[in-house]
């Protein structure tokens, strides 16, 4: 077993971060002009690492699947992006914020990276407000925040239910000044399909031009990978129907290091399932939270009755609702962290209490907030006889303001009214905390081979506190590894350009253009999605929000079986000198097959419960917590870093040992 070196600076927390830039390396202005950098990505974590190693003098390549950098899936985030400035005064700070992402991702990151976002946080806020982003804010025109799952603080700063295209957009201004400098060189419709190594080191990437299908090498002295979360293993996924893992798992089985596969988040409050030829999911944002009640039918014959379409659930009296957050975890009540949310409602769903048609559903109320906001408004108007209907078209005003297109958006893919109706959630896969290994640099374990935001596993642990997605994506791009890559390429402002005629780049096309062939002259009979869709189920039903070893062992199988048909009768009609979207499908889907096998493999062996992983051999059986996720930290304290061996099956573990210096160790608690 390998020993992984996390690089970790010695020292207190609080000034690890300081104290390291003090003594890196750095890379002279007059040097940084002859170093190539290749970033695979342009989402919030990709496209403002680019922008800003480009405004520091480098040569950027970036690279996007989609048309244009403004297509990343980073702009469907809504709800907000944190960070411990305390403009609310209500007790924030900088290890407050650190503090609660440990806990929240119940215990299961790395300390000295976690405290370092939570100090850089602030920075990003700035950032974004001098490239014009627009906050929301208050009457004085103060940055405004609101309060996301998982903490007792406001420190979300957002822009409506859009926060992240805002921030997109902001990120993408700043690309494209360096676009038009010269220092970005963009390749839209372009996709990574394997990484390059030379003596060890990563120089470049083969890539796919999507239109015309040609196939490209590109070099550099250093590579970026900036790609995403691995959420579309589950097939119906909130993300969108292009995101994929390609880029990380091709570097994995070159030599990165995956860690925690089965560290994946279900989100709570998402539009649920319709039916059976569902292509995606849609997100309804955390922060609906904030004034929204969750509540199920009290009494079994009313849930039977809503099911069967016979009863409203405005028709069913207070009394007779079951606020089942509010009721088991008292102190957060419908701000607990997205784990222990989404757990909740599928145990009042399987006991039979769901209330759509599938059971699989529960009601997100505003009738209290339309009340509560519509009274102080009345007051604030002078209004001192306003009557119940005055009320409440005043606190929908107040609603609409606050969270408006989320509204508007539930409305057209529901048909239903959600300012007259409570609105259904059901949990859904979202965001993946594990992904590619790195260590303190966010460097992987190939030399010169970088992985940032939601396609390293670095910050999150076990379970991602809503609205920090974001947040590590822009600190790791603006703030974070514009530092930590200067400290590797001091070593090559003599290297001179990197070659593309070389047998590496012989050999890694071939491989590449090897399985294009393949998928094209294979005469099978079944398309793509109909792998993706069998993988899904398998995933979701056995690898979903509930696991147990049987289930699990079954999965691997499974999985097993349906890539070896896969591989066998899978069918991509067209050819690959055009643009051919199923041949794109293809390649991903072969990947997902893989990275599934592994995902629950990592689960089998992690016998425990943390945050999104929840085993149901390991529950709390007495006691307060009792029925709540327990934890096993004599003997999975670690970090799990898989290292490629061929098979799925066969993928070598290696422990991270976890050190808990400045946070005490204990159960999660949100009673």
């Amino acid at each position: 077993m390998a020993t992984l070196d996390s690089k970790v600076p010695k020292g207190p927390i609080k000034d690890k971060w300081t104290n390291y830039k003090d003594k890196i390396n750095l890379v002279n202005p007059a040097n940084k002009r002859h170093i190539d950098i290749i970033v695979v990505g342009t989402g919030l974590a990709g496209g403002s690492a680019a922008a800003t190693l480009a405004e520091l003098g480098y040569n950027v390549k970036a690279f996007a699947y989609q048309d244009s950098p403004r297509r990343a899936h980073s702009i469907a985030a809504q709800g907000g992006i944190n960070a411990a400035k305390n403009y609310m005064g209500d007790g924030d700070s900088n290890y407050r914020l650190f503090y609660d992402t440990v806990k929240g991702g119940d215990y299961r990151s790395r300390e000295a990276n976690v405290y370092r976002l939570a100090e850089v946080s602030g920075n990003i806020i700035d950032q974004c407000v001098a490239q014009g982003v627009p906050f929301a804010r208050d009457y004085g025109g103060l940055l405004d925040n609101r309060s996301f799952g998982g903490v007792l603080v406001s420190r979300t700063f957002y822009a409506k239910g859009q926060t992240g295209q805002q921030l997109l957009l902001g990120c993408y201004s700043a690309m494209n000044r360096q676009i038009a400098r010269g220092k970005i060189e963009m390749f839209n419709r372009h996709e990574m399909l394997d990484v390059v190594k030379v003596d060890g080191k990563a120089r470049g990437i083969i890539a796919r031009d999507l239109i015309t299908g040609e196939i490209e090498r590109h070099s550099a002295h250093a590579v970026v990978i900036a790609t995403g979360g691995y959420g579309n293993v589950y097939f119906l996924s909130t993300n969108a129907m292009g995101s994929n893992a390609t880029a990380a798992w091709k570097i994995h089985k070159k030599g990165a290091y995956f860690a925690n596969p089965c560290f994946t988040q279900i989100h709570p409050t998402c539009i649920p399932r319709s039916g059976d030829y569902q292509s995606k999911l849609t997100l309804m944002s955390e922060s609906l939270r904030n004034d929204g009640r969750i509540w199920v039918p009290a009494k079994l014959e009313d849930a039977k009755a809503i099911q069967e379409g016979k009863l409203k659930p405005t028709q069913i009296a207070e009394e007779d609702r079951d606020y089942y957050l509010e009721r088991r975890y008292p102190a957060f009540g419908n701000l607990v962290p997205r784990d222990v949310a989404s757990r909740a409602a599928k145990e009042r769903c399987d006991a039979g209490y769901g209330v759509n048609v599938t059971g699989e559903a529960v009601y997100l109320d505003f009738a209290a907030a339309f009340q509560r906001y519509g009274k102080e408004q009345a007051k604030i108007k002078g209004l001192k006889n306003a009557s119940k209907e005055e009320i409440i078209k005043l606190g929908q005003e107040i609603i609409e303001e606050k969270y408006g297109n989320l509204f508007q958006m539930y409305e057209k893919i529901i048909a239903e009214n959600p300012y007259e109706t409570p609105m259904m959630i059901y949990p859904a896969t979202h965001y993946t905390m594990g992904g590619v290994w790195v260590d303190y640099n966010l460097m992987t374990t190939v030399e010169g081979l970088y992985c940032i935001g939601e396609a390293n596993f670095s910050d999150h642990g076990a379970n991602r506190l809503g609205a920090s997605a974001l947040m590590q994506g822009l600190a790791d791009g603006y703030f974070v590894l514009p530092y930590t890559i200067g400290d590797y390429l001091s070593d090559d402002i003599r290297t001179g350009k990197i070659s593309t005629e070389t047998k590496e780049f012989d050999e890694v096309e071939k491989e590449v253009k090897d399985k294009i062939e393949f998928f094209i002259n294979n005469k099978g009979t079944k398309t793509v999605d109909h792998f993706h869709k069998r993988l899904g189920k398998v995933m979701w039903d056995k690898v979903g929000m509930s696991r147990n070893e049987k289930d699990l062992k079954e999965a691997m199988a499974e999985i097993k079986a349906i890539r070896e048909e896969f591989w066998k009768d899978v069918m991509v009609p067209g050819t690959a000198n055009e643009m051919n979207p199923e041949l794109e499908k293809a390649g991903r889907v072969a990947d997902f097959l893989e990275l599934g096998e592994l995902f629950a493999k990592d689960a089998l062996v992690r016998n425990e419960s943390c945050g999104g992983h929840f085993r149901e051999e390991s529950v709390e059986l007495d006691g307060e917590q009792k029925g709540e996720a327990k934890r096993n930290d004599k003997d999975f304290a670690f970090v799990s870093a898989w290292e490629y061996k061929g098979e799925p099956a066969d993928a070598v573990l290696h422990k991270e040992e976890l050190e808990f210096k400045d946070i005490e160790l204990k159960q999660r608690s949100y009673k």
